[in-house]
């Protein structure tokens, strides 16, 4: 496998522009050894594995991967690839150089350009130090490690299939391969979490200095376990103003341990912002790949289908996406919606001086409450009662906007 090092470069705020060229994009790896029980992301589980050899499964699904990057870039306009991010699933069970295989396509089809972030999600348990060395090697130099909790009581209630110690273990190996630029996942909100539970959970991440910290609310997805055994705020989920809580306690300890809460649910020190997730932040176009994949291109939002057979048919019958292209009205509120979880929110100038009335006198009772700054260019959310109320706000842009396509 050839070396194929991108190095780290941090990252900046970019003006986000409505049409942009596409440099950003999304390769879905859906396998897994288990379904972890709040999980409603399109998946394959693959079984255990300890051995740690790739499921014969894996090998068809990434030819079928190539085959939609090659046909997406002969029917696009290439250019050079500024962002990559492998998610799942759990990329870390791909062999080195099944993920060189991706990036070679890429590399191949669109170009990767210098200094691209290539990120990759990794699961504890699910890798060795030679495979994160080899998985540098092939040009991945962002790690994300799914850590989620540090007790083990709370991870076997998830239905991880790692354990606190197989934690350390992996961010051992992170720090033997020389890897800066690495994130750490917490959730908030699980069943029989504590304010301690909590606070120990981020004193932990802390102490392990990752360079970005994502820290998300437990959602109850109907289809899953979780969302079938649970209802919001009852006994053992904690109940609203715990949830608040928890929210705040993590803002407090993340800033004053250095880190910058540039975005409603992430944390990074300075210039170690995921530059992929601005894509979307931003509301700018990227390719996305693989079974369940959603994409933004031409003005049009797609999802492939969620399972291995129906995507591999698709693919087959030519890989056709819808023809309408989103309205005037779901742009404006996407743009709203996605950027005000920024902490530098969004740029008035994405709006015609109508829209920019009408968002004002919408935002103004939130402003007085303290809940949003409204400033001379922008419009942005305070931190953290306003990200904290940030659906309550959106409510009030979507019905004023666009009432019957209100997510709520």
């Amino acid at each position: 496998m050839r070396q194929r090092r991108i190095e780290t470069v941090q990252s900046q705020p970019q003006e986000p522009a409505i049409a942009s060229p596409i440099s950003s994009a999304y390769l879905h790896i859906p396998f897994c050894r288990r379904r972890c029980f709040y999980c409603d992301f399109p998946i394959a589980v693959v079984g255990e594995r300890r051995d740690r050899t790739p499921s014969q499964s894996i090998a068809p699904y990434l030819t079928a991967l190539t085959a939609e990057i090659t046909l997406t870039a002969a029917r696009s306009t290439p250019q050079p690839l500024e962002t990559v991010f492998f998610g799942g699933g759990t990329p870390s069970l791909l062999a080195p150089e099944q993920i060189d295989q991706l990036l070679t396509a890429l590399d191949r089809t669109f170009g990767l350009a210098a200094g691209a972030e290539i990120a990759m999600e990794i699961d504890p348990g699910t890798f060795t130090l030679a495979q994160l060395q080899g998985y540098q090697s092939a040009g991945v130099n962002r790690f994300s490690l799914g850590a989620q909790a540090f007790q083990d009581d709370l991870l076997q209630t998830c239905g991880r299939s790692h354990s606190v110690a197989e934690i350390y273990e992996a961010v051992e190996m992170i720090r033997r391969a020389q890897i800066d630029n690495f994130s750490l996942d917490l959730i908030s909100g699980l069943p029989h979490q504590t304010r301690d539970h909590w606070q120990n959970s981020l004193e932990a991440a802390i102490a392990l200095d990752p360079a970005h910290l994502s820290c998300y609310d437990l959602v109850l997805e109907p289809v899953t376990p979780f969302g079938k055994r649970y209802r919001p705020g009852e006994t053992p989920l904690p109940d609203d103003d715990l949830t608040a809580d928890l929210y705040r306690i993590a803002q407090t300890h993340l800033t004053a341990a250095g880190y910058d809460h540039y975005e409603i649910s992430n944390y990074a020190r300075p210039g170690f912002a995921c530059r992929h997730n601005r894509t979307y932040w931003e509301n700018r176009p990227y390719y996305a790949f693989g079974m369940g994949a959603a994409s933004y291109t031409d003005g049009i939002r797609f999802s492939r289908p969620r399972t291995r057979q129906a995507y591999y048919d698709w693919l087959a019958a030519g890989a056709q996406r819808p023809d309408a292209p989103e309205t005037a009205s779901d742009r404006l509120l996407e743009t709203l919606m996605l950027g005000l979880r920024l902490r530098e929110g969004v740029n008035l100038d994405r709006f015609t001086p109508s829209e920019q009335t009408q968002i004002r006198a919408t935002l103004a009772p939130y402003a007085a409450q303290g809940w949003v700054i409204l400033g001379a260019d922008a419009i942005a959310l305070t931190d953290p009662e306003g990200f904290l109320f940030s659906n309550t706000i959106l409510a009030s842009l979507f019905a004023q906007f666009d009432p019957d396509s209100a997510p709520w």
